[in-house]
């Protein structure tokens, strides 16, 4: 069972930046469905890895737009894009130290962030690309 299903409702209707946000609902339903499963510390890892490669790509893709159209809001936006990638970075390794399982709370708090990441700030950004012909 998805932990995050995509709806309409997170659609920036920037084409190539829903596609990767799907892609990344698909990552953290992936670390969900294997930690539910019981997964071992081997796999979590490695989906925890996917997770944190896919983030830092995907972000790196936003912050290139910011700069090509001059987007006045990005050094907060990179600030909350540098937060979330350390925090993920942080848990893994703590998870990987064995001080640190992977929980709801931590699944609730990558939902929580991703929605509310979606829903605000970058619905605002969607809207001054989109200005500049960004489709």
């Amino acid at each position: 069972m998805a932990m995050i299903t995509w709806s309409d409702s997170l659609k920036v209707d920037i084409k190539v930046i829903d596609e990767q946000h799907k892609i990344w609902i698909g990552l953290i339903n992936k670390l969900h469905e294997a930690m539910l499963q019981g997964k071992g510390k081997e796999i979590l890892g490695e989906v925890y890895t996917e997770l944190i490669n896919y983030t830092i790509y995907h972000f790196d893709f936003e912050e290139k737009l910011f700069q090509q159209y001059g987007y006045k809001e990005s050094l907060s936006h990179i600030q909350m894009h540098a937060n979330l990638t350390q925090r993920v970075k942080d848990l893994k390794t703590e998870f990987e130290k064995g001080t640190f399982l992977i929980t709801i709370d931590t699944m609730d708090f990558l939902n929580d962030w991703l929605y509310n990441h979606i829903m605000k700030p970058d619905k605002q950004y969607a809207s001054f690309l989109k200005s500049k012909g960004v489709v």
